[in-house]
């Protein structure tokens, strides 16, 4: 297994946007490709503490991932509800992820 972890900090006055997004949107889309959502939160220690949404998100190798968020990105539902929250603005000032490798620990964490 591989996780994907997603960081955003929103353009300061947008954190409610971008929750609302999440919620309403991003989650139901996830879902929706058949993407295994494992953890959302905020930062609250650390850069950008209470200001970054952070979730992660699990595949089974990188050509899933490639894939699954290929058809997501290019879903219209999708394109059209990121468009109108961005209609006033950009949502976010920084997009940060990193995709992690679990397989040299899964025989120590299954334990």
């Amino acid at each position: 297994m591989i996780y994907e972890v997603r960081e955003y900090v929103p353009v300061p006055g947008r954190l409610g946007d971008v929750i609302e997004l999440f919620k309403s949107v991003v989650i139901p889309h996830l879902a929706k490709h058949e993407m295994e959502l494992v953890h959302a939160g905020f930062t609250i220690l650390g850069d950008h503490s209470f200001n970054e949404l952070v979730y992660t998100v699990r595949f089974r190798d990188l050509a899933e991932l490639e894939s699954k968020w290929k058809a997501f990105i290019q879903d219209p539902e999708w394109t059209a509800a990121f468009a109108e929250r961005e209609k006033t603005g950009p949502l976010y000032q920084a997009i940060r992820r990193r995709v992690t490798d679990a397989a040299p620990f899964d025989e120590l964490l299954r334990s």
